[in-house]
């Protein structure tokens, strides 16, 4: 039998979460079971909000890269979203296996949570899921950008003209 370490109802072995007051619940008469967890795997657990887990995953919120992916995903199970990190689709191929970008999915039920408590923490990406399309809005470039990227590759020509020019001159 299970109970709720909370309100101490108890609950028939098939659910996991008390129907009075959202807590996960633990095995009767074990009082280690509820202060501590067997693996990480039930301390996440402890702390999802099941309000927040329901429905599709949704992209919230992108990573540059795993550290920060996780980063995100430490802060929404802190505040009881449950979330998963994914490596970005165009970064699916083995030289980006370690370092591309992720993508942080949370339930529909859970995501506009996700999205306010990232835009209030910064951590949201520029890149948020638009309504319906499922697709990121693409960077925007500035003309400084256009500016620095033109000139580089003019000053890289005139490197590699002058270069050829002064090889044919040794060969003379």
């Amino acid at each position: 039998m299970l109970v709720c370490p909370a309100c101490a109802a108890s609950h028939v072995e098939e659910e996991r979460f008390c129907t009075r007051c959202g807590m996960p619940l633990v095995v009767a008469g074990d009082a280690a079971a509820a202060e501590a967890p067997e693996s990480e795997a039930h301390a996440h657990a402890r702390k999802v909000r099941p309000e927040y887990a329901r429905g599709a995953l949704v992209r919230v919120a992108g990573g540059r890269n795993q550290a920060e992916a996780e980063l995100i995903h430490g802060f929404l199970l802190e505040e009881g979203i449950p979330s998963l990190v994914r490596r970005a689709a165009a970064f699916d191929v083995p030289d980006f296996l370690a370092a591309g970008q992720r993508d942080i999915l949370v339930p529909e039920s859970g995501s506009a949570a996700a999205r306010e408590l990232l835009v209030e923490a910064e951590l949201a990406s520029g890149a948020t899921e638009q309504a319906g399309a499922g697709q990121a809005r693409p960077t925007e470039v500035s003309a400084r950008h256009v500016v620095r990227l033109t000139a580089a590759i003019l000053g890289g020509g005139l490197t590699a003209a002058l270069v050829a020019w002064g090889l044919s001159q040794f060969a003379n």
